[in-house]
C-alpha cells in the first residue's frame, strides 16, 4: 500500500459504484478503504472518514480525469 495515493473520498457505496466498474475494466490497481464496514453499517461513514479511493501512484492523474469526466453536467453517469 506504500505506492498508493488517496484520490477521492465517498460517503456511501452508491456514489462510486460506476467508477469502481471502470477501474476494474481498465485494470487500474486500486483499493476502497472502509468499503466493507460501510456496506454493513453505512451510518458509520462520517465517524470513520468515509470510503477512501486509493490508486497506484502511476495512475493518479488518469483516475482524476475519469472522475472529472463522470462529474461533468452532460454525463449520464454523474458521481454524486
Amino acid at each position: 500500500m506504500r505506492n498508493f495515493v488517496l484520490v477521492a473520498t465517498y460517503t456511501y457505496i452508491h456514489e462510486y459504484i460506476i467508477l469502481k466498474n471502470i477501474l476494474e475494466r481498465e485494470r487500474i490497481p486500486f483499493v476502497f478503504e472502509n468499503e466493507t464496514i460501510l456496506g454493513i453499517s453505512p451510518f458509520y461513514s462520517n465517524a470513520i472518514g468515509g470510503i477512501k479511493l486509493k490508486v497506484h501512484k502511476e495512475y493518479v492523474q488518469f483516475v482524476k480525469e475519469i472522475i472529472e469526466d463522470l462529474n461533468r453536467p452532460e454525463s449520464n453517469l454523474r458521481i454524486v
